[in-house]
């Protein structure tokens, strides 16, 4: 049986909300995703970063997930981006259409770069 082993935190870099995921994103995911989120939100992020650094493992519940958020963020005009994804996670990702709404990096600092052009 799965169980609950994902440890999600948030913190602010440089004006980007960071949500780390550590651990595998599962349907026990979704509150600690969702809640993180909307903490974030709350705050008045413009620029959200989901940090995949210690991730083995995100199934298809996960990825509905995901694609929750990725529509919030489209409605609430943000801008997101994911780092730290595995080779296979990338190309799921791509495959399913998240790499439309999200900008994919291998790293975090790559990231935190990369929402440098939608400054104003």
């Amino acid at each position: 049986m799965l169980e609950d082993d994902l440890t999600v935190t948030t913190r602010d870099q440089d004006g980007v909300a960071i949500i780390d995921l550590v651990g595998d994103v599962t349907t026990f995911a979704e509150d600690k995703i969702n809640n993180a989120y909307r903490e974030v939100t709350n705050t008045g992020a413009r620029f959200v970063l989901l940090n995949f650094r210690q991730n083995d493992y995100i199934n298809s519940a996960g990825i509905a997930i995901l694609i929750g958020i990725v529509t919030e963020v489209n409605r609430n005009n943000q801008k997101l981006a994911v780092s730290g994804l595995s080779q296979h996670f990338q190309k799921i990702f791509r495959m399913v259409g998240l790499a439309q709404y999200a900008d994919i990096y291998q790293t975090e600092e790559e990231a935190l770069s990369g929402f440098d052009r939608f400054r104003g």
